[in-house]
């Protein structure tokens, strides 16, 4: 801190500083609504280190081995040992653990606590009927149509616990029906309320007590009919468009168009500064669509040449309508939000066998230009309008079919109880069919997880037989034979997917039995390098040995494909792959392998966990385990633009809280004498050469910022007392010094302070090496969907880490079946 601004009460220092630093303060200051310490001065601040998001988004094309795992022993007991046949070829190692399932007791709804049948009562006693919308289904009960025309009322989950309840307390109710008009109770009941309303299946969050469906606990019924009753309100179609009336430039020329055209242009010119509308591909696709539009037009266009159009209007238009947008006022945008929770309440969740279930995305997607992921021959195609004439609606027989838009009817109306979409369609570009599903976290989607999981450790009881006969088949006579059992080491040692036929206006990824003579180098005496893309157009590169038998076949494969183009598998397809698969074990495909070894893979590697960690490095040594799975399954990613600024931060941050311990450190050696030998082990930490001056001044001039910063926040408390800014200055230099402890402290204190900085140094730097080691690598994807969510549980439970470390609220939600195991249970 500068003398002339601690003793002369005036902004002397702010002349010194450029006016443009302090006007952004200023702004700043006046605009933020965060409740951040930011303003306050970084003597006092609290140091904290950003938390660092784990993005999963895309892949890069860095090549990477299988072959280094890293297996370190940290002296964990086993408890079991598991075979060697049983583990995944690449991580064979004695004294793997594993173990079965605990199973919990089946609860019956008698057995459920009364104060959890507790019914919803108004504040006087007397069931009130909810006020609903006419098409509003959240309180309309599921009816069935019996023969002779009458109309029964089902009666639901929450009425069934309604009569139970009542039931125990000696009050006859009959079942159904009767359940919607208020129960005769006796007159001691009457006392203390007339009647007792029937809980709605609004699933409201303000209902008492709501019951949540532990549908994990009963797994043992037939699933073939997938639910019984089924309600819901169809799917929102995007708006209509409406046209803006801007032109584009042709040969230096306005041309205006009319709306079907003006929309198709509009989607290209909004992408006009983005890597799509650089990419020939894009640019090719586009104008075909476009020019096949212009001459079913009656309407003469003078457009001719791609080269020739400006796109540059209408693009800027609507660049000024995001930043008009940018400027909404706080109204408007809640009006949009409430606008938005209206929708979702109606559209967002369905009723299924009476509950209510979240519904996924139930939005059809509106028309755009076809993206596609990698290299797609279709980017840039023009996805057309969805109309409710191409959308078949799965709904329950006896409910109520929800109204499509005006002038228009539904394709379709189906009650398919095997099936667990609401609605689907096809769109036009790759004449894929689109559905809509219940939401990542809904019933049946979690008994959907949990199935395939448990498939994945069937599988670890009779991997040992299944590799033992691939393994005899790798040397039969007959081609096919052959063929088969090295597709099946490939999938099951490098969990390669079986792949795929790709047809010519498809992207060219590359599975296991679609692999092709240039797909494929090999190396003497027994190394393969494989090297093409993969799903999503993501490379795959690979340099890994393998036994000779499978090095020999792969040679005498590529011999008979003799040239780039040719397969190496010819004889055999995915579909005979999975099918001799199943015959090995029902349900056996080679997913069901991929999601093994993940898994399998993850378990293994965690064992490497820190007994006496702190919670970061308990947490790096989980991500480095999910890096082991990712590189396994490549799942790749590029590195994000902002990677460099952001490690460039950490280390900055790093950087000032050592810094601001050398302080505490020169601060405890100026109060004892002999203080560097009382503590000893702090000083350890004593290097003043670790700071250049530019650190040391840049430092120096955030205290002067910062004090300016002080200054100008209590300018906005004049109207409380202070007369002018002397006095405001006056007020914050009595309460404001250059260190970042009071001048009082003792040796103690201090000491204390230092320790508690070498900790968060130490996370700091722990969260650093995390996110450097996971720059090209995406965790995500196999955490969500080829890891057994339960050894995550177990290890939170075994390893005291806080499950939200690991599972954000989403992945709770879906994975809510996983979160009961104890720190015992293993895959």
């Amino acid at each position: 801190m500068s003398t002339s601004t601690k003793n002369g009460h005036n902004l002397t220092s702010l002349q010194r500083i450029s006016e443009n630093k302090i006007t952004s303060f200023k702004d700043e200051l006046y605009t933020s609504d965060s409740s951040s310490d930011d303003g306050a001065p970084l003597a006092k601040r609290k140091i904290v280190l950003d938390k660092i998001k784990q993005e999963d988004s895309s892949d890069d094309e860095v090549p990477l081995s299988l072959r280094k795992p890293n297996l370190m022993s940290n002296g964990i007991s086993k408890n079991k040992k598991i075979k060697l046949e049983e583990m995944p070829l690449s991580l064979r190692k004695p004294n793997t653990m594993s173990g079965g399932v605990s199973k919990d007791k089946k609860i019956k709804i008698e057995e459920i606590p009364l104060s959890l049948l507790k019914p919803t009562l108004m504040s006087n006693g007397n069931p009130k009927a909810k006020k609903t919308e006419p098409n509003d289904i959240s309180s309309k009960p599921l009816i069935n149509q019996v023969a002779n025309g009458k109309v029964k009322k089902e009666e639901t989950l929450a009425q069934k616990y309604e009569r139970i309840k009542l039931a125990k307390k000696g009050i006859s109710v009959k079942k159904s029906s009767d359940l919607s008009k208020p129960a005769k109770t006796s007159s001691k009941l009457s006392k203390k309320t007339s009647s007792i309303k029937s809980e709605s299946m609004d699933g409201d969050a303000d209902e008492e007590e709501s019951e949540e469906y532990r549908w994990w606990e009963d797994q043992n019924q037939d699933d073939t009919i997938k639910w019984t009753t089924l309600e819901h309100q169809g799917v929102l179609f995007p708006p209509d468009y409406v046209p803006h009336g801007q032109p584009i430039l042709y040969e230096g020329k306005p041309v205006y168009f009319e709306p079907e055209i003006e929309e198709l242009v509009g989607f290209f010119a909004a992408l006009l500064e983005t890597e799509h509308a650089k990419n020939p591909t894009f640019q090719k696709n586009f104008f075909n669509d476009l020019m096949q539009m212009i001459h079913k037009s009656k309407k003469k266009y003078p457009i001719k040449e791609f080269s020739k159009c400006d796109f540059r209007p209408m693009y800027e238009y609507f660049q000024s309508v995001k930043e008009k947008n940018k400027s909404m006022t706080k109204a408007e945008k809640q009006a949009l939000k409430d606008e938005k929770s209206k929708i979702e309440e109606k559209y967002g969740y369905c009723y299924l066998d009476g509950r209510k279930e979240k519904v996924g995305n139930f939005r059809i997607e509106p028309p755009s230009l076809f993206r596609g992921r990698g290299a797609h021959p279709k980017t840039g195609t023009f996805k057309k309008r969805v109309l409710a004439e191409q959308i078949t609606l799965n709904i329950g027989s006896e409910a109520k079919v929800p109204p499509p838009p005006p002038g228009h009817t539904w394709g379709k109306i189906v009650n398919d109880q095997t099936v667990t979409w609401l609605a689907m369609w096809k769109e036009n570009v790759n004449d894929s069919i689109k559905y809509v599903f219940l939401a990542a976290g809904s019933s049946i989607k979690g008994q959907s997880d949990m199935k395939k999981f448990e498939k994945a450790r069937d599988l670890k009881g009779c991997v040992a037989k299944i590799r033992k006969d691939y393994t005899r088949d790798l040397s039969d006579d007959v081609l096919l034979v052959k063929q088969r059992a090295t597709a099946m080491y490939l999938i099951d040692r490098l969990a390669l997917r079986a792949g795929n036929e790709k047809g010519d206006d498809q992207a060219d990824t590359v599975g296991c039995c679609s692999l092709r003579f240039e797909h494929v180098e090999l190396k003497p005496p027994k190394t393969i390098v494989f090297d093409f893309l993969g799903k999503d157009s993501i490379r795959y590169y690979n340099e890994v040995e393998v036994s000779l038998q499978v090095y020999k076949n792969m040679s005498d494969l590529k011999k008979l494909a003799g040239q780039p183009g040719n397969m190496i598998f010819d004889k055999i397809t995915p579909t005979d792959l999975n099918k001799h698969l199943s015959n090995l074990m029902p349900g056996l495909s080679a997913k069901v392998f991929r999601t093994y070894n993940a898994s399998f893979t993850f378990q293994k590697e965690l064992e490497n966990t820190p007994v006496n960690g702190t919670i970061q490095e308990k947490l790096l040594a989980y991500n480095r385990a999910n890096r082991q799975v990712a590189i396994l399954c490549n799942h790749q990613r590029a590195v994000t633009k902002s990677f460099g600024d952001q490690m460039s931060r950490m280390n900055e941050k790093i950087m000032t809280m050592k810094y601001l311990r050398q302080i505490h450190l020169e601060q405890l050696r100026g109060i004892e004498d002999d203080s560097e030998k009382t503590w000893r082990h702090l000083f350890v930490h004593d290097n003043k050469k670790e700071f250049d001056v530019s650190f040391v001044k840049s430092y120096h001039l955030e205290l002067e910022l910062d004090f300016e910063i002080s200054v100008l926040k209590k300018r906005k408390e004049l109207i409380l007392g202070y007369k002018n800014i002397e006095e405001i200055e006056t007020h914050v230099m009595s309460n404001y010094v250059d260190y970042p402890v009071t001048k009082l402290a003792t040796g103690n204190k201090i000491a204390g302070l230092i320790e508690k900085m070498t900790v968060k140094i130490k996370n700091a730097e722990t969260i650093k090496v995390d996110k450097d080691e996971n720059k090209t690598t995406a965790l995500g994807t196999s955490k969500i969907n080829y890891i057994d969510p339960r050894i995550s549980t177990a290890w939170c439970k075994k390893y005291d880490v806080p499950l939200e470390k690991i599972f954000n609220k989403t992945l709770k939600e879906k994975f809510k079946w996983a979160l009961e195991v104890d720190s015992n249970w293993e895959f």
